[in-house]
């Protein structure tokens, strides 16, 4: 049996992070866990659910409310820790990140934050979301399998290799997209955007393609961002979205393994793919 913080400590061991990111939380606490329902959005009716059906645990992926959205914006500034890795000098992105950082902290603020958590104190029903961690375990093996290519291997030779490399690609609806560039172009040096709150649309990725990498990789991206993009730098860039439901099965799924390892039951729903 576990408790809601081991749940949660377990997730932080596997990212090898520290503390628990903004974007995570327990909403309502819990001990003796040995039945786990867990989805990419559980919300207040999932929550119901679980306690109709006799889970001791309800795990969101995407945070719900609580202090995991007000401190949303504070994994945004983990694009920083990204793009400084990559080359980029910090004074050149500080502003782009803090302007990121405080359109979601306000609009945060603005939403009824409590809403699902306060159904799960109604019904005593422990309840959490775990994203970063989870996002930051996708991230390490997406960017993984892009470094097991060459720099002169093709778009088209990634793409392949994720889906081989990924079963959750390959039983997903939805398919990897080459939004900017050609599937005939070379990778060369390939930054995987990810596990920091959300994708940083065309400024972020701006800043990759103008200081050294050619292909960007995010699990979504907004059709005007990209659109963008093209205009501004035709095929000589990449820009690839593998999908936002599939890449984050990418990262739960190990975690889901890992619990059942230690004697947890864990149904999964809402989006998360198989591998």
């Amino acid at each position: 049996m576990m408790t809601t913080q081991q749940l949660m400590a377990l997730a932080l061991e596997m990212a090898e992070l520290t503390e628990v990111p903004g974007d995570s939380a327990i909403y309502h606490p819990g001990q003796n866990i040995r039945k786990i329902m867990m989805g990419i959005d559980i919300k207040a009716a999932e929550v119901k659910l679980a306690s109709d059906m006799g889970f001791d645990v309800a795990i969101s992926h995407h945070p719900t409310g609580g202090q995991a959205r007000l401190d949303f914006y504070k994994v945004l500034y983990r694009h920083l820790d990204q793009l400084t890795r990559a080359g980029v000098a910090l004074k050149e992105v500080q502003q782009m990140i803090d302007d990121l950082a405080d359109d979601s902290r306000i609009t945060a603020a603005m939403s009824n934050f409590d809403h699902e958590p306060s159904v799960a104190r109604l019904l005593d029903m422990p309840y959490m979301n775990i994203h970063t961690p989870l996002d930051e375990i996708g991230r390490r093996r997406l960017q993984m399998a892009a470094d097991e290519l060459s720099a002169t291997d093709t778009v088209a030779d990634l793409i392949s290799h994720f889906l081989a490399s990924f079963g959750e690609f390959r039983n997903a609806a939805t398919e990897i997209e080459v939004r900017v560039g050609s599937a005939e172009n070379a990778i060369g040096r390939v930054v995987m955007s990810h596990g920091a709150g959300t994708n940083g649309g065309y400024p972020v990725a701006k800043a990759y393609f103008d200081h050294g990498i050619d292909t960007v990789i995010y699990i979504h991206c907004r059709p005007a961002d990209s659109k963008r993009l093209v205009l501004e730098y035709g095929d000589s860039k990449n820009l690839i979205v593998t999908g936002h439901i599939v890449s984050d099965s990418i990262g739960i799924n190990p975690y889901v393994d890992r619990l059942r390892e230690e004697g947890m039951g864990v149904t999964t729903l809402s989006g998360i793919i198989p591998a």
